[in-house]
């Protein structure tokens, strides 16, 4: 996917920021799998952990259950509000900001350009990861939840919703992404995405169209701030 060019073919800045929560905003996507691949094991699907994110990291919660079921784990049917359980006390624990946002949000409110999160995940893990981060209320009004609005990544509506809601057209957003089913939904959208890739070469989010970047301080070049 190309970046947004103006005539002379340097890249605009953005009318719209969009952010996946988990791994994007709050390293959680590492504490929120080892919950995950602990659950697992004691239902019969031993996983490492970097096998347990290749897997599962960007997906909702039932599409993980579907696919560790396939892989031979025995889950009750219950297992969802299970595993939530014991995610979200795992997350209250403490969960960081990634490294680089603050002032990223910094230079966004600078230029005035409007942000939003768009997550799989549920507004009461949001509530619990944003909220001991002092970023709640930030985003509390500007916040698309796969949970609230029943539709998920890879599909685009999520990006597509958060669009029509600040009255920007996809091809002057922003995505910021790290995981496959975020940049997909991103392309499908047609937005520009920005691949966040910190511990891995991020060639699978580069083969789905993302622009791959590994520190958030390399962000606001990116957007032109």
């Amino acid at each position: 996917m190309e970046p947004q060019k103006t005539m002379t073919g340097l890249t605009m800045r953005p009318l719209l920021v969009i952010f996946d929560c988990d791994g994007v905003l709050v390293d959680s996507e590492v504490i929120s799998n080892q919950v995950l691949r602990g659950n697992l094991a004691r239902y019969g699907l031993v996983l490492e952990l970097a096998d347990c994110m290749r897997l599962f990291v960007g997906g909702t919660m039932a599409g993980v259950m579907e696919k560790a079921r396939e892989l031979g784990a025995d889950l009750p049917d219950n297992w969802v509000d299970e595993v939530y359980g014991e995610t979200y006390a795992r997350l209250r624990q403490g969960v960081p900001l990634v490294a680089g946002i603050p002032a990223l949000l910094a230079a966004l409110d600078t230029a005035d350009i409007p942000y939003c999160v768009a997550s799989n995940g549920s507004e009461d893990k949001m509530q619990i990861t944003l909220g001991q981060n002092g970023l709640w209320d930030v985003f509390r009004d500007r916040m698309f939840s796969a949970h609230t609005l029943g539709t998920a990544k890879p599909d685009p509506d999520l990006f597509q919703i958060a669009a029509r809601h600040f009255g920007v057209s996809p091809n002057a957003c922003v995505v910021i992404e790290d995981s496959r089913s975020g940049v997909t939904a991103a392309a499908r959208a047609g937005m520009r995405c920005l691949g966040h890739a910190p511990h891995h070469d991020g060639e699978d989010l580069k083969a789905l169209g993302a622009e791959v970047f590994r520190d958030m301080a390399e962000v606001a070049g990116l957007l032109s701030l």
